[in-house]
């Protein structure tokens, strides 16, 4: 290798527990595996070709995420749904993104107007059916519009809340009539108004398009009514 070319560049090492953490929570936020699950460890193993530890890992890291819960001696399971429960995630979603989409506008840059722009425009590229990669991206687009509201802690808690949220999305897209919603005529509408400054528009928008998953989500006969 000549002495003036660049080194080369080692991919990031990713360990077995992390890559069954993603295989774990893409299967709960997908419904493939369903709220209330029993997550068995040995069953786990197989489908997913891979060690009883990083398995054991996950589930853990799961339980932090709120997608997992542990069961008193006797193993894991998915988190149950409600509609109360995504009530109660919808009611601080719209509050504290509202919050910071607002701040986010009023400090609006150059910087921010061009990362916000790059960011949709690859998460339009990308075919649906790649869920690993549209969620990745769908995440990127909605952190972008908030990323200078200049509050990490706010931006943590808004990056809680949409995870939560995310499995609910599914089970709203299960809807008998949500073929009828256009989702990237949404996302295009929630960038044009946050792009010129409309900060009242942008956050319209915004909440309008949170409220759409509930009103298809009360279609849905797996997310009981609690009580």
């Amino acid at each position: 290798m000549n002495a003036n070319s660049p080194a080369p560049v080692t991919p990031p090492v990713v360990s077995a527990t992390q890559n069954t953490y993603q295989a774990i929570r893409q299967m709960i936020i997908t419904g493939e595996l369903v709220p209330g699950e029993k997550l068995k460890i040995e069953n786990l193993k197989e489908r997913l070709q891979t060690g009883a530890s990083p398995v054991r890992e996950a589930l853990t890291l799961l339980v932090s995420d709120q997608l997992v819960e542990r069961l008193d001696q006797r193993g894991f399971r998915a988190a149950p749904v409600s509609q109360e429960n995504f009530s109660e995630i919808l009611k601080l979603r719209c509050a504290l993104e509202d919050m910071a989409l607002r701040e986010s506008v009023a400090a609006a840059n150059d910087a921010w107007e061009e990362a916000l722009v790059l960011s949709h425009h690859r998460m339009a590229r990308v075919d649906p059916g790649d869920i690993a990669t549209f969620e990745e991206r769908h995440k990127t687009f909605h952190v972008a519009l908030l990323a200078n509201c200049g509050s990490p802690i706010l931006l943590r808690y808004c990056s809680q809340l949409y995870d939560l949220n995310v499995r609910y999305r599914y089970l709203a897209g299960r809807s008998q009539n949500y073929g009828t919603r256009d989702v990237p005529r949404e996302h295009r509408e929630i960038l044009e108004a946050a792009v010129a400054r409309d900060v009242d528009l942008a956050s319209q928008r915004l909440l309008s398009h949170y409220q759409q998953t509930g009103t298809f989500l009360r279609e849905r006969p797996e997310v009981p009514v609690e009580g």
